[in-house]
């Protein structure tokens, strides 16, 4: 796929339905994308895609490299092949990180409400907090259950990178409206889904827009069993 294009396999409602037992390899993920966020089978771990390797952060604070992508499967991605487009170093402090983000994207670009941002911040960090999901527990359970028996864990003055998207709110059902952004630190021991952090001075700030969203839905599996009635309430509780 050519670079700064959006490629995302199934639908955020289809995990919230608890559509999650299926999916298709990683190594497809991987032909469409180096930058990019999902999960894995009953929703087992975070997953971050960084330069083209993928890890799953699970909520027992462990990391695996994925070095089999061809026999892993994954239920939802979304990738992009990440050329920045804009660069700056930048201080957050984390008081509203949803504010601040929106003010550095909208920094970059002031058009860009309605278009996808991938970006990256790479750096020194005072503070993560994460969350990992253990995975369901019984078959096509919700996203909603899976995400309530999440584990959190704080990072201190540790390095690493935070991949993302900003995604707007023609999306709702499809992906995540608003920023979604996980974090694997530079030792790659600790990561997971960000709820908050604070920079220890200046990290680099890499950004693009995304011009063409391709997606693939499933074929196998629960997919055309389940409702895919939207909650955008229960999609934003999930992924705040």
């Amino acid at each position: 796929m050519a670079k700064n294009e959006f490629y995302q396999y199934s639908i955020i409602t289809a995990l919230m339905d608890g559509v999650a037992s299926s999916g298709i390899p990683i190594s497809t993920i991987l032909e469409n994308g180096d930058h990019g966020l999902g999960t894995f089978i009953n929703m087992v771990g975070e997953m971050i895609v960084l330069d083209g390797e993928v890890y799953q952060m699970k909520a027992d604070g462990s990391i695996i490299h994925i070095s089999s992508p061809s026999t892993t499967l994954t239920p939802f991605a979304c990738v992009t092949n990440f050329e920045p487009t804009c660069r700056s170093k930048a201080c957050l402090k984390g008081d509203d990180l949803k504010q601040e983000i929106n003010a550095l994207l909208d920094s970059h670009f002031a058009n860009g409400r309605n278009h996808i941002l991938a970006f990256r911040l790479e750096g020194s960090f005072k503070t993560v907090r994460v969350r990992t999901a253990g995975g369901q527990i019984k078959p096509r359970e919700s996203m909603i259950a899976v995400v309530e028996r999440q584990t959190a864990h704080t990072f201190e003055n540790v390095r690493g990178a935070m991949i993302g998207f900003r995604s707007p709110e023609w999306v709702t059902g499809l992906n995540v409206v608003g920023h979604h952004l996980h974090f694997i630190s530079d030792d790659r021991q600790r990561g997971g889904h960000v709820l908050g952090l604070e920079t220890d001075g200046e990290v680099e700030v890499q950004v693009s827009l995304l011009k063409k969203f391709h997606m693939e839905v499933p074929t196998e599996g629960d997919f055309n069993e389940a409702g895919l009635v939207v909650d955008a309430e229960g999609i934003a509780a999930c992924e705040a």
